[in-house]
């Protein structure tokens, strides 16, 4: 069912006829984009603020099996921390790469509803990235590192 039309697909006409018939598809996600940039932009101002700051760690985890395991932790932990907020409240995220580290980390926060790159990127050892965005889709989001520059 697409746009409340519904269709069958197992027709004498194709599917993609279908959708071409009907104007075609447009992929939307309503309010899929949180506010989000310089934490001390206007937008933000008179808003709960919550300040959330990870550090990029690399550790080494015994299995219990057969070896160890190299991996990326947030603040040392697996899973990383927990974020807590109340909706229209600013997340102000900041994620530290202690020098020493052997690469650089990056953080998406899938509840920023912003992509990884390039709002906030690879951060390098021995920096700090910070980013801001209203929590503004009640739910359960995840975070993960976002990989280099991906």
């Amino acid at each position: 069912q697409l746009n409340a039309t519904a269709f069958d697909v197992k027709s004498d006409v194709s599917a993609l006829q279908k959708i071409r018939d009907m104007g075609g598809l447009e992929l939307v996600m309503p309010a899929a984009f949180a506010a989000s940039g310089d934490c001390d932009a206007a937008e933000f101002a008179d808003r709960t603020v919550v300040e959330f700051p990870l550090t990029g760690v690399s550790i080494t985890l015994p299995t219990g099996l057969a070896g160890d395991f190299n991996a990326m932790t947030f603040s040392e932990q697996i899973p990383g921390p927990t974020l807590r907020v109340t909706q229209g409240d600013v997340v102000k995220m900041t994620l530290t790469v202690p020098d020493g580290e052997a690469t650089p980390h990056g953080n998406d926060m899938h509840a920023s509803q912003v992509t990884a790159v390039p709002t906030f990127g690879a951060v390098q050892p021995g920096t700090s990235k910070t980013y801001c965005y209203i929590a503004e889709v009640p739910g359960v989001y995840k975070y993960h590192c976002s990989g280099v520059n991906v």
